[in-house]
């Protein structure tokens, strides 16, 4: 009896140390796969996050050079670069519109590459006079395409994403804008991270990275050819390339794994990659596989002690059934209770490792959960609100094209039956549909239009009337009623009067879309003097600002809107045009709900004194 006890025994120690070797040899390989699984799907979620922030970073900055080449003043420019006036002109502007659009540099060059103006003019790297013919920004852009290229600046030594657009003045291409994006503010969010992210470009070099020490560093082995194509666009100046001391590792996990040498120590890296096709860029997440190698060998370790644990307890269960053998007839009743206590032990074990299971599974869904949650967070690009503005109008201008395509079918039914009166007054009625829908024509032109316009006397009433035109189609849309008191005599402030537009169509357009769908749609204009200012104030019933958030409502590219309803640039506009009239421009929340702008102006002589 004694004999068959211990045969039991070196059996069970024999079936352990099978089990051990088994975790020790191909159950470990399948213990560190599934870590680096949950790693590999934590690494591409950050890999998706990093490349949506650069691709709506720079998607945001995209249209805008194609846009600055039809103004008025630079087609003037590149038509006649040596024009002191127009040179002096183009770099004001330049100077403004960068600074509203919080972009690096924007500046104009000649066909021949030379640099005519630039935001930059008047500092100490200034661009004017140099030419930046060798970039290939510029050549694709002479071609006549949209270009964008990354690179370190030569003259600013400033890293950033430049767009080129060809600048048309006809069916010719008379010179190149180019608009230059400073992204330091992307790259400064990967530092200190859990992941070590880089983008290279088409050479393998690092541009981009939250470790400063690998900028300029080689992913791939620096040959003649790729240095030879860098330094022909002088895309990094004069910056040193060096390589980085990277090897990839041939292992069984299935994963890329890639070990990279740093001050003498050489770390493992889980490495994932993303090319973004436009921008021809290579974005990289590495995550360090040391926390996840100890975690695997952690479990290796707690699957061992189990296995061991529960050998112990095998071996004590059969060395107490061979004693309880050995006086099966003297102790029935402690063999009895020890059975019990062996139950219950084994029902205890059971509802442990139910529980364990249990909460395994909730924390995987949990985690499944944030994957997709994370995975739907990509943000789309905001549309411009002129584009909405033009839909509207163009809608006014169908009405009266199908009144008068209706009044021509009947003059020739009426020419016909030799009713000549009667086809004379359609022709007169198609008369004044023409001059209605040209008068719509002409505010949208008037609107759109930047002009060069000084500050003088302004009539409020006037200025009024052409914004009504513009607007009312919006009114319409959204059922809002606008509601003006200028006063018995209206005003005379001393402002521009088409910017001075631009600003009351911005904000009526807004109080539209704040009260469309509401029951109370109304929207009141009017004026009142506080000393010598004149007060124009436009109230609405809608939603309200929040207090939250009324110091950033003037912020460029902030809107409370819905994505795709406009890029956050009106009411930014506006404050800086009522600022160059010396005036303020205000938000309040009144205690009845709604939101009231305040236009505070200075006061102007009548415009007929004026004229005196």
């Amino acid at each position: 009896m004694l004999v068959k006890g211990r045969n039991r025994l070196l059996a069970a120690f024999l079936g352990l140390l099978l089990v051990a070797g088994a975790v020790a040899g191909p159950g470990g390989d399948f213990v560190m796969r599934r870590y680096m699984e949950e790693a590999s799907l934590q690494a591409g979620s950050a890999l998706r996050l990093a490349v949506s922030a650069l691709r709506g970073h720079l998607s945001r900055f995209e249209p805008l050079p194609e846009l600055i080449a039809d103004h008025d003043e630079i087609e003037l420019l590149v038509s006649d670069p040596d024009n002191a006036a127009l040179r002096s002109a183009a770099n004001l502007y330049l100077k403004e519109i960068n600074g509203l659009l919080e972009s690096s540099d924007i500046y104009v060059m000649k066909m021949n590459g030379d640099t005519i103006a630039a935001s930059n003019y008047d500092g100490p790297t200034s661009f004017v006079g140099q030419n930046f013919s060798y970039r290939p920004y510029f050549q694709d852009a002479a071609r006549g395409e949209q270009s964008r290229f990354y690179a370190l600046g030569t003259t600013s030594l400033k890293r950033g994403y430049y767009f080129a657009s060809p600048i048309r003045v006809g069916d010719a291409i008379r010179g190149v804008i180019v608009f230059k994006v400073d992204i330091d503010s992307i790259e400064t969010s990967w530092q200190g991270g859990e992941y070590k992210i880089f983008v290279t470009d088409p050479e393998g070099i690092i541009f981009m990275t939250g470790s400063p020490e690998w900028l300029y560093a080689g992913v791939l082995p620096l040959t003649p050819d790729r240095l030879a194509r860098t330094q022909a666009s002088r895309r990094y100046a004069e910056a040193e390339l060096k390589p980085l001391p990277i090897r990839e590792d041939n292992s069984n996990t299935g994963y890329r794994l890639t070990s990279i040498t740093d001050g003498g120590a050489s770390r493992e890296y889980l490495t994932l990659s993303s090319y973004m096709p436009e921008a021809d860029w290579t974005v990289n997440v590495l995550m360090d596989t040391g926390s996840v190698r100890t975690q695997a060998r952690t479990m290796q370790v707690a699957v061992l002690l189990f296995f061991g644990l529960a050998g112990l307890a095998v071996a004590i269960v059969l060395q107490r059934r061979a004693r309880v053998q050995e006086r099966m007839r003297l102790q029935d009743e402690a063999r009895d209770e020890l059975e019990h206590r062996v139950e219950a032990r084994t029902a205890d074990l059971a509802r442990v490792n139910r529980r364990i299971e249990q909460e395994v599974a909730e924390r995987r869904a949990a985690e499944q959960k944030l994957r997709q949650t994370q995975a739907d967070l990509i943000q789309a690009g905001k549309l411009a609100g002129l584009g909405q503005m033009s839909a509207a109008l163009s809608h006014e201008l169908n009405q009266p094209l199908a009144a008068a395509k209706t009044y021509a079918d009947s003059a020739g039914m009426l020419i016909d039956r030799d009713r000549l009166d009667d086809a004379r007054d359609n022709i007169q009625r198609i008369s004044a549909l023409i001059d209605r829908m040209a008068s719509i024509s002409r505010h949208l032109r008037n609107f759109a239009r930047k002009p060069n316009e000084k500050l003088g006397p302004v009539s409020l009433a006037a200025v009024m009337s052409d914004t009504m035109e513009i607007v009312a189609a919006r009114l319409k849309s959204a059922d809002a009623a606008l509601l003006v008191d200028l006063g018995e005599t209206p005003p005379v402030v001393q402002a521009g009067s088409v910017r001075l537009q631009q600003v009351l169509v911005n904000i009526i357009t807004n109080a539209a879309d704040a009260v469309e769908g509401l029951e109370d749609r109304r929207i009141h204009v009017r004026v009142s003097y506080e000393g010598g200012k004149v007060v124009l104030a436009i109230r609405d019933y809608g939603p309200g600002v929040p207090t939250a958030i009324a110091e950033r409502i003037f912020d460029p590219f902030f809107t409370t809107k819905g994505v795709g309803r406009g890029l956050g640039l009106g009411l930014s506009i506006s404050y800086n045009i009522v600022k160059d009239f010396g005036g303020d421009l205000t938000v309040s929340a009144p205690e009845d709900g709604g939101a009231e702008f305040r236009i505070v102006l200075d006061a102007a002589p009548a415009i007929s004194e004026a004229a005196e």
